[in-house]
């Protein structure tokens, strides 16, 4: 497939919302369920910045990270999302905007990578978290380990919660092949895939 260094520009978060809180923390279910349907960019981008967004000044973002050290980095294989031609993206939170990593339909291949698992193909969008560990263990030695592990954790419930203020569902997958998703999504050397969340329609 064709690579490409397009730039997608994505819309402002929403920092308001209708549902509380508590509401959301009493919906949130793992769904493996969706319809063959779109979704919006706005929503994906919405979701993105609810695991990874910059929330002030200094650069600190939605998820807590030790050393404010931020190893995640998150990508999308883009399915059926309006606005979003299919492909790979790999999403920047300093200017919220997304970048083309890969062109084409990959959920198929993500999909085998992960076990044959049928929902991260029938999902219209894929968010893979990524880590460089070494940004985290170069401070705090082998206890960094860990602290990637809690970090990805607060990232990924911060996403589960935002999706279903959206109306959306989505699901935490863990058993795939690491260096099959790696090579799906041509990740650099330095970065290890850590969980995926399949993203759609209820």
């Amino acid at each position: 497939m064709a690579q490409s260094n397009e730039i997608v520009t994505l819309a402002e978060p929403s920092h308001t919302g209708s549902s509380p809180l508590e509401h959301l923390l009493a919906k949130r279910r793992s769904v493996r369920d969706f319809q063959n349907t779109t979704v919006e960019l706005a929503q994906i981008g919405q979701l993105l910045w609810a695991a990874q967004g910059i929330t002030h000044a200094r650069g600190l973002r939605t998820a807590p990270s030790a050393g404010a050290l931020y190893p995640l980095e998150l990508y999308v294989v883009a399915g059926r999302v309006n606005g979003l031609a299919k492909g790979i993206y790999h999403y920047d939170p300093e200017t919220h905007q997304l970048m083309k990593i890969r062109d084409g339909d990959h959920q198929d291949a993500l999909s085998k990578a992960a076990s044959s698992q049928d929902w991260v193909k029938a999902a219209s969008a894929v968010i893979v978290f990524a880590a460089d560990f070494e940004r985290t263990t170069k401070k705090y030695g082998k206890r960094g380990i860990r602290y990637v592990h809690i970090e990805v954790g607060h990232a990924a419930e911060n996403l589960f919660l935002q999706a279903e203020a959206l109306e959306l569902a989505t699901v935490i997958v863990g058993a795939f092949k690491d260096n099959s998703v790696a090579k799906v999504l041509q990740l650099p050397d330095d970065l290890q895939p850590l969980l995926l969340m399949p993203v759609g329609r209820k």
